[in-house]
């Protein structure tokens, strides 16, 4: 098992923002790379409902700020937490699906998340393009598992925890599933902050 070094990268992620009708929102979604060598992500092709490694963060309320083009949102200090899917199960449709399985690490948000939302001028109207946003997060915890012929933990891979760049859609295309009023797909490059 290789440790990553600082500023590596650690993971590729792909999910989606969930926002309940109380304002709450939370990401789910699943892993497009992980630092383990030899280990099968998918079960057949690359899908969510075929992915072994997922996520899900505990639900938070964002601060809105508006600065002309720019739509800010200030996402509070929280948590997520990878799962190992030894039999995949994750569906967009139902988001809590990515939270089962086994638990193999969790994270905490080290501060805010500054997430900015780009709007251009078409016609009359301004038009949301894109959301960026990019946050640091150390690890709290992680349990060692063995997978794919071999045995594996996260935190000997990334150390303290990892910062990752992140890139949304801004206007809704994705019709929410029952109990969300809003769902916005996303992409998050993640690179370790190694030992430190």
């Amino acid at each position: 098992m290789t440790a990553l070094l600082p500023a590596e990268l650690a993971w590729y992620a792909t999910g989606r923002f969930y926002r309940a009708k109380d304002g709450a929102v939370a990401d789910y979604g699943y892993f497009l790379h992980l630092p383990f060598l030899d280990v099968p992500l998918f079960d057949g092709k690359r899908a969510e409902t075929t992915a072994h490694f997922t996520f899900a963060a505990r639900p938070f309320k964002a601060q809105e700020i508006e600065n002309g083009a720019l739509s800010l949102g200030l996402d509070p200090v929280g948590e997520f937490s990878l799962y190992l899917q030894r039999r995949p199960m994750g569906t967009f449709d139902d988001p809590a699906s990515f939270e089962q399985g086994e638990r193999i690490a969790t994270f905490r948000r080290t501060g805010l998340v500054a997430g900015t939302t780009v709007a251009v001028s078409a016609g009359t109207a301004m038009v949301q393009l894109v959301g960026t946003n990019v946050f640091s997060a150390r690890m709290v915890g992680s349990s060692a598992f063995e997978f794919g012929g071999g045995r594996h933990d996260l935190a000997h891979h990334i150390g303290k925890g990892i910062t990752q760049f992140g890139t949304a859609a801004a206007t809704p295309v994705v019709p929410p599933p029952t109990g969300y009023d809003l769902v916005l797909p996303f992409t998050g490059s993640a690179i370790a902050l190694g030992r430190g």
